[in-house]
């Protein structure tokens, strides 16, 4: 039927970008199928932009000139690819032609413009050749039929295969038809070679790759997104995939993305093969993707019309290409102008604690220039960062602890009488910061803004010392505080361009210019697009939750009142080191990784281990070690991962470390030693539970309390895709499922916010600090005399003044009550909180207030720590009773459905503990059975007690109890509970049962057991 065909969709994709753009018509015979180029306009693109050369060329080749051409080229684009010819030209005859010119960064030169103006544009369609590869039945060449072919000066760069639904066929159907019907092998398709990139369209859908593989072609979703998930919005009288012709296929958009974003990735690993290591070389020719497309071009076009002093925040979750989108928007702003034709930004600094990142951006940035010096890595002192900022290197990628020591190294040479090259007088920076809410954070960021801007600072500050005076600080003083304020404040020459995937309250508050919605973030792309995308993996759809029951038994003399949370901590913390419960727990992890783990991803599949505590890793270690000896399984080796020495203080004497327990491999080569085949589980304590990236991570075991951001980071450890990998497991032994939704579900589509603080509060706040009485004004004027000193006394003066101001503070809070001291450590607490938090979004230019945010910094640290600092423990006054590990749910935790918290801020509430209340250590440990002992009955108990009373009158285990240690006891005791439990099976059938074939059961039966039975006979409790 006229205007349903996929002719028709291919008419007006044609008309759109010949008559409302610069795209000229070719006929599909002007394609030389020998060449796969458009030779004709190969030639005349050369002669017409490069006259002269053309000439000299001419002068010695005569009526070969073309052909001679034509054979150059085609060589050096088999050797070069074609986005290395087009970018930096190729040779004939010892001279040097462009196949394309390129838009220059400014207008200041007429010259590039016209060039750039010759570029020729051409749309062909039906574009037929002989396939070289694939073959009829009867043995001669299939003809290859490509919809669109879009070429820039004779060479094909694009390819499209157009469908329509109202036919039958959708973009799945094109890129079939690519898989199956096309051949990477022939010339017009060849990988680097001719086109760059190819898509597959339908007017609701677009899917592109930039390379033919066969069956094994991945095509990547290139679609706006609509209602925070995959897929396009419907547009009013248009086609969904409008954009693809009318935005991103243009002229000048094409030109900008062959110039700017188009890269060749390159990576290289090694593997272990039978005949020894060998390296792995892998090519990926890399499109933006349109997300990332936008992104960038939204950024750079907003900071070119508004130049610096905007704070940007551009949410993009994992998944996202977020390295590649980094490297494009550091590119696009360091040469970046305005509408006058002046630079925006001296020089972009890159913040990033990511050494993969440091690489990328390097060679990316390197095919786009061809030149080195335009991207720096601080990698050696502060004098290489202030050099590097001072000589207006393009991009500088950097840690943003460097700053502050380029603070202390000025402060250092200005006594010194010398000098620190570094005149950021009248410069403006981008600031690239790489995951905001972990490096845009504290004094750091104010030590960065200091020395970005000292000189607009410096000139701020002499015009605010002469508003008001101050008679109780010297000017140098007043100086120095109104440097604090001004340092975090929002700088005018900077501009900050904020990438994270899970903005904290304070990220969004700070990084505030409004996005399509009126509000931060900037630009987002959401964890639902990129599930639904396939660029990472739903981590919550396969989670399984385990609840611990147990009982715990008082075995000390007498009733001690004990805190009641403090108790409840200690016990926790009992159960969780417990070696009941670290093997239980291993047992599960084993066996299901066994069963269910190991043979995905081709039997290469890796589980995480995430663990609460440096000494929790410790002893999972040693309990995973044991259960793979002693049932002597094989291919299931672990590492551990936790930072310093631990000392288990069941073991005086003990040292662990890290590279002790992972028999000497060195720190820094754990990542790659555990991408090998040797290791499949790495047990962790609060390392790699961010920024790790491993692929093969199939599965996670969690014995840890997860929350908010934490509780996304970790899990999404998981969510990398790999070939083969479709699924991942979750086995949470500490959190419920509400937990971990509620985690989630801010980051899923939309993050809220709840209300901003109120800066009244810091009022109120300091007026109830200084009614405690616990330092008064004077206090905080003394030391603020000190603290704000440009040049400190070499002989340590200032510090003892300092301390002494701060100590007499204390002095005055150790006369408290517990009551007292906490209500102010929570005031102190929130004024911290709260004054650090507003000073970075409001212009606050109070001294006084400033003053004493310095004052309480130091004032905290002071203070002694609630509980005098002593570690409340019950470890020998309780025992275990009972213990029962069971599975409580599997499946999905469904983000789409319930209600979403809002964000929440600081506020005037402060952190500290609320007061303890004390119980009675037996009643206590009643409230735990309650709540976690469900199945077991006092006939059980009694049971138990029968079998303890039996033992005790039992003359061999006296005997062996009064010669043996408890650990030697025990084993015995084991050999004989058999005996012990059969002669009380009759009338407890179900218990009996339960000891016999539950293994776990029995363990923590006969490991109680034991304990009593020995501790009895020896006289260390009561004997009935």
């Amino acid at each position: 039927m006229p205007g349903h065909t996929e002719a028709d969709f291919e008419h007006a994709i044609e008309h759109g970008l010949i008559t409302r753009d610069r795209y000229q018509k070719r006929a599909p015979a002007d394609f030389d199928v020998s060449s796969a180029l458009f030779s004709e306009d190969v030639i005349a693109f050369i002669r017409d932009s490069q006259p002269a050369r053309w000439g000299q060329l001419e002068a010695m080749l005569k009526d070969r000139t073309s052909a001679m051409v034509l054979d150059s080229l085609a060589k050096e684009l088999a050797s070069k690819g074609a986005l290395g010819v087009l970018r930096h030209g190729f040779k004939c005859y010892g001279k040097e032609l462009r196949l394309a010119w390129f838009q220059p960064n400014s207008g200041m030169n007429p010259e590039s413009a016209a060039r750039y103006a010759t570029n020729r544009l051409t749309i062909t369609r039906q574009v037929a050749f002989p396939s070289q590869v694939l073959k009829r039945p009867d043995g001669s060449p299939r003809t290859c039929i490509v919809d669109v072919v879009l070429s820039l000066n004779g060479l094909p760069v694009v390819t499209v295969e157009l469908k329509n639904p109202l036919t039958g066929q959708r973009a799945a159907d094109a890129c079939k038809q690519y898989q199956i019907d096309r051949d990477g092998r022939d010339l017009l398709f060849r990988f680097k070679e001719r086109a760059l990139v190819h898509f597959a369209v339908d007017p609701d859908e677009a899917w592109m790759t930039t390379e033919l593989k066969g069956a094994e072609t991945l095509f990547l979703p290139f679609n706006r997104g609509h209602g925070f998930g995959a897929g396009n919005p419907p547009v009013a009288g248009n086609w969904k995939t409008h954009y693809l012709w009318d935005e991103v296929l243009r002229a000048d958009s094409l030109l900008d993305i062959l110039q700017r974003f188009m890269h060749l990735d390159v990576s290289e690993r090694t593997i272990d093969t039978p005949t020894g290591k060998r390296t792995v070389r892998r090519e990926a020719m890399i499109f933006p993707r349109y997300h990332q497309l936008d992104a960038v071009r939204k950024l750079v076009g907003h900071a070119r019309a508004h130049g610096p002093g905007r704070n940007y925040l551009v949410q993009h979750s994992a998944g996202s290409g977020k390295s590649n989108s980094i490297a494009w928007l550091a590119h696009r702003l360091a040469s970046l102008h305005d509408g006058n034709d002046a630079k925006v930004f001296d020089s972009v600094i890159v913040i990033t604690d990511r050494r993969v990142l440091d690489q990328q951006l390097q060679n990316t940035i390197y095919q786009f220039e061809h030149k080195t010096g335009v991207v720096e890595k601080i990698d050696e002192n502060t004098q290489q960062l202030a050099k590097a900022l001072a000589g207006g290197t393009p991009i500088i990628i950097t840690t943003l602890q460097k700053f502050p020591f380029i603070s202390q190294a000025i402060r250092t040479l200005e006594k010194k009488g010398e000098g620190l090259a570094l005149d950021t007088a009248g410069k403006r920076f981008a600031v690239i910061v790489d995951e905001a809410h972990s490096s845009q954070s504290g004094e750091t960021v104010a030590a960065l803004k200091g020395i970005l801007n000292k000189d607009g600072i410096a000139d701020a500050i002499a015009a605010q010392l002469g508003e008001e005076e101050d008679d109780a600080l010297s000017e140098e003083a007043r100086a120095a505080i109104l440097k604090e304020v001004m340092s975090r404040a929002r700088q005018p020459n900077l501009s900050f361009f904020a990438f994270t995937a899970t903005p904290k309250f304070k990220t969004k508050a700070v990084f505030d210019e409004p996005g399509p919605s009126g509000a931060a973030p900037f630009h987002e792309y959401t964890m639902r697009q990129a599930i639904e995308e396939g660029f990472i993996l739903d981590v919550l759809q396969n989670y399984t939750t385990y609840k611990r029951f147990f009982g715990l038994v008082k075995q000390a003399e007498g009733d001690r009142e004990v805190p009641k949370k403090a108790a409840a901590k200690a016990l926790g913390q009992f159960l969780e080191l417990h070696p009941v419960n670290v093997e239980q727990v291993v047992q599960v992890v084993i066996e299901h990784f066994r069963l269910k783990v190991m043979h995905e991803l081709g039997g290469r599949a890796k589980a995480m281990v995430v663990t609460a505590s440096r000494l929790s890793a410790v002893k999972y270690k040693q309990a995973f070690d044991r259960y793979i000896k002693d049932k002597g399984y094989s291919g299931i080796r672990a590492l551990v991962a936790f930072s310093g020495t631990v000392e288990d203080p069941d073991i005086p004497g003990s040292s662990f470390t890290e590279v002790s327990m992972n028999n000497g491999l060195p720190e820094r080569e754990l990542p790659e030693r555990f991408a090998g085949e040797e290791y499949r589980i790495l047990i962790v304590a609060e390392k790699y539970q961010t920024g790790f990236d491993q692929p093969l991570l199939q599965t996670m075991y969690v014995v840890k309390k997860l929350a908010g951001v934490q509780a996304v980071q970790t899990l999404s450890r998981l969510n990398r895709t790999a070939v083969g990998k479709t699924r991942t497991f979750v086995l949470d032994f500490r959190n419920e499922e509400e937990d971990i939704f509620k985690a989630f579900k801010p980051y899923y589509e939309t993050t809220p916010v709840g209300e901003n603080a109120d800066p009244q509060k810091l009022n109120e706040l300091h007026h109830k600090l200084l009614q405690a009485a616990i330092f008064t004004p004077q206090d905080v004027t003394d030391f603020a005399a000190v603290w704000f000193k440009a040049i400190r006394d070499p002989s340590g003066q200032d510090h003892k003044q300092m301390n002494a101001v701060l100590d007499r503070c204390v002095a005055r809070f150790k006369e408290r009550d517990e009551e007292a001291q906490e209500a102010f450590r929570g005031v102190l607490t929130a004024y911290r909180n709260l004054y650090g938090f507003l000073s970075q979004i409001l212009p606050y230019f109070d001294e006084e207030l400033e003053r004493l945010y310095a004052f309480v910094r130091n004032l905290g640290p002071k203070l002694p720590p609630p509980g005098g600092g002593v570690r409340f423990t019950l470890d020998d006054e309780v025992a275990l009773k009972f213990f029962r590990l069971q599975q409580v749910s599997e499946g999905a935790i469904d983000l789409q459905t319930g209600e979403i918290d809002p964000l929440k801020g600081p506020t005037d509430v402060g952190t500290s503990r609320q007061m303890d209340t004390e119980v009675a250590l037996s009643t206590l440990v009643g409230q735990l059975n309650e709540r976690f002992g469900t199945d077991f009955t006092e006939a059980d108990q009694l049971f138990f007690d029968q079998v303890r009373a039996t033992a005790e009158n039992n003359e061999q285990v006296i005997e062996a109890a009064k010669a043996n240690n408890e650990a030697n006891f025990a084993a015995y005791f084991s050999r004989v509970l058999d005996d012990l439990f059969i002669q009380r099976m009759e009338g407890n059938d179900e218990i009996f049962s339960r000891v016999m074939s539950d293994k776990q059961f029995r363990s923590a039966a006969q490991e109680h057991l034991a304990r009593e039975v020995f501790e009895r006979i020896r006289g260390y409790g009561h004997r009935e």
